[in-house]
Parts: structure tokens; sequence; C-alpha cells
């Protein structure tokens, strides 16, 4: 029981436990919250308060959520972080992924501490404008597991929203955990008065993905938070034919690299194929992908990202997949979903116009 929440277990007609009845109507007699009802204090949730306080210098909040596990989820809160960074945007990125914190990893930020001033704790920072606060900060060692109840978990939220100093943001961009739970409702609850954007949500393109983002979607709508759109990740193995390894089966049934007689050919017979992008779907997308179900819940669609091995291999390595030409396959793509997604709300005339002159 949470924030004057009605208990599930409560009585019928319950007052609810911020009325000044509450444990002490008639309604309440034999509910087992009762007492905890009738003691506990009055009034809103301080905290509230301070995290209003806090909230007032960040002018856009966007949540990033799956209904799936292991989606890429956490890649795109990463990438949408160093775009938006690099477009002069001030961005802070926070992970309340509490027992999964990737987001350290990703950024190339592992093995740095939190600091606390007489602002507060002041978030880890990539570059100027793009700031980072994550549990994985707070871990010892990067191995130990966080085994905490809900409760514990939230409190850390509310305590990242409060006491985290992130001074103007343009952005700050949410990477949750999969499913719709404790931290989920918790965030939801501890932002609402102050305004979020809205929620991306990420998935791959296969059903046993999307039956779990069909919640995630319904869970939005339940709790007043708008779709922004949806992304379908890894939709397809993509990458330039010369990125390949080709192999035969030996004599023995071994594989055996020809990769360098193959290129060497094509070089000599067929040096137009050198040029190609190879592409193969991995997930099955038969029954419309992510698309399809958009459509039929009635949320927009941002687009598809490619299964890109050099956007595997930069989210590794901590850095911007928008840096060099490594990601030529899925950057672009990342890019027009980023410049669209800077126009679904109609955001600021002026933040629209900084978008527009700057290039990813």
């Amino acid at each position: 029981m949470e924030n004057g929440e009605v208990p599930e277990d409560a009585n019928e007609n319950c007052p609810g436990p911020q009325s000044e009845s509450a444990g002490k109507s008639d309604s309440c007699q034999g509910c087992p919250n009762q007492e905890a009802c009738a003691t506990a204090p009055k009034g809103p949730d301080p905290d509230l308060v301070a995290i209003a306080e806090r909230m007032a210098t960040v002018k856009h909040k966007i949540l990033i959520l799956s209904g799936k596990g292991g989606v890429g989820k956490s890649t795109f809160s990463a990438q949408l972080s160093f775009a938006l960074a690099s477009l002069d945007f001030q961005v802070g990125l926070l992970d309340i992924d509490i027992c999964g914190p990737s987001i350290p990893k990703m950024l190339g930020l592992e093995g740095q501490d939190i600091h606390q001033s007489n602002l507060g704790w002041s978030p880890i920072y990539v570059e100027s404008n793009l700031g980072v606060m994550s549990v994985g900060f707070m871990l010892p060692n990067p191995d130990e597991a966080v085994i905490w109840r809900g409760p514990r978990k939230n409190g850390l939220i509310k305590q990242f929203l409060k006491d985290v100093h992130w001074g103007d943001l343009d952005f700050l961009v949410v990477d949750a955990p999969p499913g719709t739970s404790d931290e989920h409702i918790s965030i939801v609850q501890f932002l609402q008065a102050t305004g979020i954007d809205g929620a991306i949500i990420v998935t791959t393109p296969q059903q046993v993905s999307l039956i779990d983002v069909r919640k995630e979607v319904s869970f939005c709508k339940k709790v007043g938070v708008e779709v922004l759109g949806v992304v379908e990740n890894m939709s397809g193995l993509s990458q330039p034919l010369t990125d390949f390894k080709f192999m035969k089966a030996g004599e023995h049934g071994e594989q055996v690299d020809v990769t360098k007689a193959v290129l060497d050919c094509m070089r000599e017979k067929a040096p137009e194929l050198l040029e190609l992008v190879a592409f193969t779907e991995v997930f099955d997308s038969s029954a419309g992908g992510a698309a399809e179900m958009c459509r039929e819940m009635g949320v927009p669609f941002l687009g598809k990202v490619p299964l890109d091995p050099q956007l595997c291999k930069a989210a590794e390595e901590g850095r911007s997949c928008f840096e060099g030409q490594s990601c030529r396959v899925s950057a672009p793509v990342l890019r027009g979903m980023i410049e669209k997604l800077l126009k679904v709300k109609e955001w600021n005339q002026d933040e629209l116009q900084h978008a527009e002159n700057g290039r990813v």
C-alpha cells in the first residue's frame, strides 16, 4: 500500500488510506489493513514534492519499455541518448533496471563511482551534456547480484528521482526493466505530477515477444502514458557482404574458412557485389511483426532496426553507433527514428529547429 492506493484486499466501500476516516469507518471493520490505515500518516507524500522540484528543470521525460527481456531496449536507450546529446541537447539517462543494470557498460562507464555534493548525487558524465545514473555504479563488485524485493527497489527509484542533481535537461531518458511490475508502477507514480511525455516500446518481430509487448501497450494505456512509438529491433540480420565469413565443410565435416578466396573471386569477376548488403530474417515475422501489432492496437510504429553486428559491437564497447562509418546499416535507420521522434509530440519550435539544423 503506497501513495494513497486502495489495497487489493481492502473491504468493499474502502474510503482510501489517505482519508481521515481510514481505519475508523464502519466499512473498515475486519479489513486486514485496518490498523495500518488508521496509523498511517495522511496527506501527500513529501518525497513527491522533492521529486517535483528536481524535475522542474527537466523539459521532457521519455520512458523506454519492453514487455520481453533481451530485445535490445537498453541498446536503444543508450543510442537514443548518444544521438540526442550529439544534437547538443542536455540529456540524462536514468537506468532503473535494478537487477540487471547494463547501461554503465553500454555507455563505457564501468567502474565509475557516484559522488555526492551539497546539491545531491552527481550523475556520471560521458560528455558534458550526457549524464548517467544507475545502480550499477553502486555495486562493490560488478558480479554482485541485487536481491531486493519491490519496496526496496521502489525506494531506490524514488531516491534517484529526488536526490540526483541533473541540472537543466532537455531530455531525461528512463531505461526500465522488462515487464509491467513494481519499477514501472513506481516510475509512473513518482513522475505523473511532473508530466511524462510518453514511452517508446522496444520489441523483436516474433510473436513470442509481441505477446508480452501487447501487455506493455495495455499498461501504458491503463496508467495514462502515451505510447510515442514502437520500435521493432533485430528486424533481420543485415550487414555488408564483405563483413561475412564464408565457410565450407572439410573432408571430416570441419568448417574451413574460404572468405579470402570468395572475396578475391568477387573482386575479379563481379566487383559490384562487394557493395551489396546481405539480409536474412532471424525471427519469424510472418504474422506482420510490430507494424501489424501497432495497427491493431492503434499506436504509432517508429520503424525497424536491423540486427547489425556492428551496432552490437558499439554497445559492447560503450560508444555511439553514430561515430564513424562502422554502423552504416543500423545508424541511418536509428537516425531517422530519432528525427521522427522529435516531431511526434511537436516539442517546442526552438528545440525542433535546433534538431533540424544539426545532424546525428
